[in-house]
């Protein structure tokens, strides 16, 4: 077996500088586990500055226990260790002996360290030999990739965060980075000047539009229009660097022809984007005019079938302007995950074979195969994300391992992944948590460590590596996922070629793949890092690739500074860009356009944030985004409920009013999943359609048909922790509470309350409250004095009571004659009701917020004085802003 996974790692560390396991700015962490503050951001790591957004700040709340997969489960039942690795490493080999290599795929993901990623692609394309190795970064930044590619020869950012505070242009298209990079949001708000500007492309006024100087609300789809205008305009207007171009650039002509066949006019590009010509004529100036332009692009840009095109078409611009590894300029991909760029680094994708070399690189699999002592490796590329899952549905696929991560959720066209997984003989899943979609379909169960108990390095969006340390105990049979797949490999008879004692042996080994003496072969070189001692890699500080040894150390902030690119004749390519609309286009059938995305306080399928309480008080439940001309169009209703379908799928949310929609568009949240919905997984909504160059999928943009989700009653049901479930409804959401679990209902059909209450509430009521005219049950459950269960029921789901203080009731070991008597009023009447959650970090409500605008509080610097809202991450800030605007107009 490989070295004990537990002696290896140091544990109980009181002060660990680790990094947050969230989004890809990468922030430093400060986990002090035997404090009053368990985690606070690091003030010495380069990314954050000590700043930490609300999902970062309630990590600590992650760790329990509770709903954690503990004990390796085969087949439905606990195993040793011991068995289940045999299991693993028997599927696989009758699978290859039977059915040849790629009968097997991995499906890895953006969430696992670099070193658990550079297990997985050595064991599968350098022993197993299967091509079909993926990951879920597949799904967010495989645009980015291959346009980076495509234009200078590598993958390669290359540019830093301080480039978005340099920027006296700020270009953010696709991206709502006040709720997906908050921390890093935050840093390019308080870069604002005199003379800054901040353009915001985005179909959906969000949050993120509030730093904007100038908004373009373009028609989903034609980024490629409007960067192409912006190319013909800077060729036409004089806005060009010749010198740059024709020193350091090729295929511009081309490139150039394409644009002006696309976009010939600005009228043309306004009327393609359904913009203005004034708004269209006034951002392109502003490229053209000003030197120092960065322009950031995300999964607005890359999830889409032309997603690569898109990045190219923006790369386009900043060549044809010389704007390439210059402070304050160049283009800038913000990465989705914590590691998705670590998992590029050493091969996680099914294209690429590891340490940045491709399968066509010259000498790469000889190369490879060498070093790591293995005959040969894959004959690859495999199978990228969507044809791997196609493939398992076929039945050519026969066995596949999913680790950190829920793709029967998060990929297009969920529903035909579920069932591709029910049909493949054996799924293998390793991950942290028991009770996921993906987990309910598995054969053998992993028990893999989380953050806090696992120790290697991740790579954030700006190249930058830095160390996630463990502090936490390894729970039961919990173990790191390097040492997972490197059992399973000596169980294969391939243990001396994965015989690590600990993660340094593994980055040591990462790092001497990545070494080359060649600068002009591979930006990506770790050469530096490949000696690095036990204690050196226990100590090591953040730092940013390519490192190189002192003998050979150059400054790795900005990359291309000198004009010389990857590609074979060094010099960047303009990539010729015609326009692709998406697929899904609006029909009779199906009217609506449905944009997706994430929400502030949660994150991907919500398997961690869920497990706390105030990560849900700010959005609770599925929800709808609708223009009010279409509510009232659809005659939907702001807070009940409405359905969408497209053909089988279907998603039901809560109708949210919001003037900042597109008419005829709409958004719902990518989070939800059938854990804590009925139906609110978004990727039912989406087909699978990719990508052709990167195979990305077209995860943004889907169509669908809206209709009110009739009800004859809506209802909050609050329960004890795990108390069995007891009741049917059409509708439902769990929100899991501080001290209860919650849960949103709706009915159809009409209910004999008085009757369901016993068998709901789990025995009879001591309280009730009805008023059958009126369509309202209330109802609690008391037993020795404790509040066991409450039911509130009504008509108009606007009318049921926020359950704050409830929760709160749960609590009390003996309920209190004040709070006994207002259990059915859901409050006690001498207690503030804060309202709908505004600021998750302090708790503050909109009710609260409004009492303190209606009393003078009219700046967000006053309501932070006063409520201390928007004085920690700032994500709330747009909505106190707007709370503010909105008093001010009413009053006005």
């Amino acid at each position: 077996m490989p070295g004990d996974a537990v002696d290896s790692q140091k544990a109980g560390n009181p002060s660990v500088h680790t990094t947050c396991p969230y989004c890809g700015v990468g922030c430093g962490v400060l986990a002090n586990p035997d404090t009053r503050k368990p985690v606070a951001g690091d003030t010495a790591h380069p990314a954050n500055h000590g700043r930490l957004c609300v999902k970062g700040a309630s990590l600590h709340e992650t760790t329990g226990q509770a709903g954690r997969l503990l004990y390796p489960l085969v087949r439905g039942r606990q195993s040793a260790w011991n068995h289940a690795l045999d299991e693993v490493a028997g599927a696989i080999r009758d699978s290859i002996d039977t059915y040849g290599p790629n009968s097997v795929a991995f499906y890895l993901s953006g969430q696992l360290l670099t070193e658990d990623y550079y297990v997985a692609n050595k064991l599968a394309k350098g022993f197993l030999r299967t091509a079909n190795v993926d990951t879920n970064s597949r799904l967010c930044m495989s645009s980015a990739v291959a346009a980076h590619k495509r234009a200078f020869g590598a993958d390669v950012a290359p540019g830093c965060y301080e480039d978005l505070e340099l920027a006296d242009l700020l270009v953010l298209t696709g991206s709502n980075a006040a709720w997906a990079h908050p921390v890093l949001y935050q840093r390019m708000k308080a870069a604002a000047r005199e003379g800054r500007r901040v353009v915001v492309i985005d179909p959906r006024r969000t949050a993120t539009s509030e730093l904007a100087d100038l908004h373009l609300a373009l028609r989903p789809g034609t980024d490629t229009v409007l960067f192409n205008g912006l190319l013909r305009w800077l060729a036409d207007e004089g806005g060009m660097d010749r010198t740059y171009i024709d020193a350091h650039c090729q295929g511009f002509e081309e490139a150039l022809a394409s644009s002006r066949s696309a976009a010939p006019d600005v009228v043309s590009v306004a009327r393609q984007c359904d913009l203005s010509p004034n708004d269209v004529e006034t951002f392109y100036r502003w490229f053209a005019s000003t030197p120092r332009t960065v322009t950031a692009f995300s999964q607005g840009v890359n999830q889409s079938v032309a997603g690569t095109d898109k990045g190219n078409s923006i790369i386009n611009c900043h060549l044809a302007t010389g704007r390439i590894g210059k402070p304050g300029a160049g283009p800038f991909s913000l990465t989705g995950q914590p590691n998705a760029m670590g998992g590029r680094e050493v091969g996680g994708l099914a294209n690429t074979l590891a340490a940045h070399m491709d399968y066509d690189s010259r000498g790469a699999r000889a190369r490879v195969a060498g070093f790591w002592g293995t005959s040969e490796v894959a004959d690859g590329p495999g199978l990228k994300a969507v044809d791997m899952f196609e493939a398992v549905h076929r039945g050519e696929i026969r066995v596949i391992w999913i680790m950190g991560t829920n793709p029967a959720v998060s990929l297009p066209d969920s529903a035909r992944v579920r069932e591709a997984l029910a049909r493949c003989p054996t799924v293998i899943v390793s991950d942290c948590v028991a009770h996921t979609d993906t987990t309910a379909l598995a054969d053998i169960l992993l028990p893999a460590a989380g953050w806090g108990e696992k120790d290697g390095t991740v790579t954030n969006s700006e190249r930058l590596i830095s160390r996630q340390r463990r502090f936490l105990p390894l729970p039961a049979e919990a173990k790191p996922d390097w040492w997972i797949m490197s059992s399973v490999a000596e169980k294969l008879g391939f243990g001396g070629a994965f015989d690590y004692r600990q993660p340094a042996d593994i980055f040591r080994e990462h790092a001497a793949l990545s070494a080359h003496e060649n600068d002009g072969e591979r930006l990506f070189n770790l050469s530096g890092l490949a000696n690095l001692s036990n204690a050196g890699y226990e100590t090591l500080e953040p730092v940013q690739w390519p490192v190189l040894p002192a003998s050979r150390s150059t400054d790795s902030t900005r990359l291309f500074a000198d004009g010389r690119f990857m590609t074979d004749n060094h010099r960047a390519r303009f990539v010729a860009i015609n326009t692709v609309l998406p697929e899904q286009q609006p029909c009779d059938e199906f009217p609506m356009i449905v944009n997706t995305g994430r929400v502030r306080d949660q994150w991907h399928t919500m398997t961690r944030t869920a497990n706390t309480p105030r990560l849900l008080a700010h959005r609770s439940e599925p929800f709808v985004e609708v223009h009010p001309h279409d509510i009232e169009r659809l005659n939907l209703v702001e807070g009940h409920l409405a359905r969408l379908t497209l053909k089988k799928g279907e998603f039901v949310g809560r109708v949210r009013r919001n003037g900042n929609q597109r008419p005829g568009e709409v958004f719902i949240p990518i989070h939800w999943n059938r854990q804590f919905a009925s139906s609110g997984v978004a990727t039912v909504l989406t087909e699978s359609v990719t990508d052709p160059v990167s195979g990305q999928p077209e995860a943004k943009h889907g169509v669908a048909a809206i209709t009110p989700f009739r009800t004859s009653w809506h209802g909050r049901l609050l329960v004890r922790h795990d108390r069995p479930r007891r009741w049917q409804s059409d509708y439902w959401c769990r929100v899991p509470l501080q001290n209860c679990d919650s849960w949103w209902l709706a009915g159809r059909q009409p209910v004999d309350w008085p009757t369901a209450a016993r068998e709901w509430l789990g025995g009879a009521p001591q309280l009730i409250m009805a008023d059958a005219a009126r369509g309202r049950f209330r109802a609690a459950r008391v037993v020795n004095g404790q509040l066991e269960a409450v039911l509130m029921v009504d008509s108009d789901p606007g009318l049921i009571p926020e359950v704050g203080w409830l929760d709160g009731c749960f609590a009390e070991l003996e309920l209190s004659a004040v709070s006994r008597r207002a259990l059915l009023a859901a409050r006690d009447v001498d207690v503030e009701d804060p309202g709908a959650i505004i600021c998750s970090c302090f708790q503050v409500g909109e009710k609260q917020i409004g009492a303190a605008i209606e009393d003078g509080a009219l700046s967000v610097e006053t309501l932070g004085d006063r409520l201390r809202c928007g004085t920690n991450c700032g994500s709330c800030i747009p909505e106190l802003r707007n709370l503010i605007a909105v008093s001010v107009s009413e009053s006005a």
